[in-house]
C-alpha cells in the first residue's frame, strides 16, 4: 500500500444507501393519507399532527418524510407536473393552435383524478405567497409545465419568430391556468361548461392567429407577455418591451 491506498476502506456489503423499499412504501402511505386529508379539510385546516394521528405513526416518523406542510405540497406539484410533461411529449405536430388544445386538454385529463384535492387548494394556489402557483417554492413546477406550452408554439409548423413565439406560448400557459380555475369552480353536470369552454376556445383560435399577422396585436402580445413576468413572476429581465406605465393605464381620461 502507499499513501493514497492505505486509508481506503472496503465497501460495507448490505443493502444500499438510500430510500429503502419499505421507506418508499411508508412515504407513499403518508403522503396518500396527507393529500386525502386536505381534500376532506382544506390545505390550513390539516396539520402534520393530524394527519400522523390518522396514520398511527409517531409525529418524528412523519417529519422524516415531510418535515414541513409545505413539504407534502411540493410533493404534489413535482407528482403532477412531471405526469403532464411525460404525456406531453406526444404533442403531435401541426399549428400552434392545435398543439395548444393538445396541451390544455392533456393537463385536464392529468388533473381529473385529483379534482377533489385541487378544488381544496384553490386558495392556495391561487394566492398563497408560499406554496401557490408563482410562489418562487414552486417555481420547478410551474416551468416544467409552462414550457410545454411554450413549445407548443416554437414547435409548431406555423411559429412566429422569436421572441413572439416564447411571449405567445406564456399567454397560452396563462389561458391554461385560467380554463383550470374554470374546471375546478366548475358545477355543471360532467364539467360540461368546461367542455364548451374547450371547444369555443378552439374556435376563436383562428382568428386569434390570424390576428397576429398585424404588428399592433404582436407588440400587444409582447407587452402581456412583460406585464405577466414582471407582475406574476417578479421578473424584471424583460425591459426591452416595455408596456405603458401603469399611472398611464390606470389614469382617467
Amino acid at each position: 500500500m502507499n499513501m493514497f491506498t492505505e486509508n481506503v476502506k472496503p465497501r460495507k456489503r448490505g443493502r444500499p444507501s438510500g430510500r429503502t423499499v419499505q421507506g418508499e412504501a411508508a412515504r407513499n402511505r403518508l403522503y396518500a393519507m396527507a393529500m386525502r386529508m386536505i381534500a376532506q379539510r382544506g390545505y390550513q385546516a390539516t396539520t402534520l399532527r393530524d394527519i400522523a394521528k390518522e396514520a398511527s405513526v409517531s409525529i418524528g416518523l412523519l417529519y422524516r418524510y415531510f418535515p414541513r406542510k409545505q413539504a407534502v405540497m411540493m410533493a404534489f406539484y413535482d407528482e403532477l407536473s412531471a405526469d403532464y410533461a411525460r404525456r406531453a411529449t406526444i404533442m403531435p405536430p401541426g399549428k400552434w393552435r392545435e398543439r395548444f388544445i393538445f396541451a390544455l386538454q392533456t393537463s385536464l385529463r392529468v388533473l381529473e383524478p385529483h379534482r377533489v384535492a385541487l378544488r381544496a387548494l384553490v386558495p392556495v394556489l391561487v394566492g398563497d405567497p408560499h406554496d401557490g402557483v408563482f410562489a418562487p417554492g414552486t417555481a420547478f413546477s410551474r416551468e416544467r409545465v409552462q414550457r410545454v406550452f411554450e413549445n407548443a408554439v416554437v414547435g409548431s409548423t406555423d411559429a412566429p419568430k422569436a421572441p413572439l413565439a416564447e411571449a405567445l406560448g406564456r399567454l397560452l400557459y396563462l389561458v391554461h391556468l385560467a380554463t383550470l380555475l374554470w374546471w375546478l369552480l366548475d358545477k355543471s353536470p360532467n364539467q360540461r361548461a368546461t367542455v364548451a369552454l374547450v371547444a369555443w376556445t378552439r374556435q376563436l383560435l383562428p382568428s386569434a392567429a390570424l390576428a397576429l399577422r398585424l404588428s399592433s396585436i404582436r407588440r400587444f402580445v409582447n407587452a402581456l407577455d412583460d406585464l405577466f413576468r414582471e407582475g406574476l413572476l417578479g421578473s424584471l429581465a424583460a425591459t426591452s418591451r416595455r408596456s405603458p406605465p401603469t399611472s398611464t393605464i390606470l389614469r382617467p381620461q
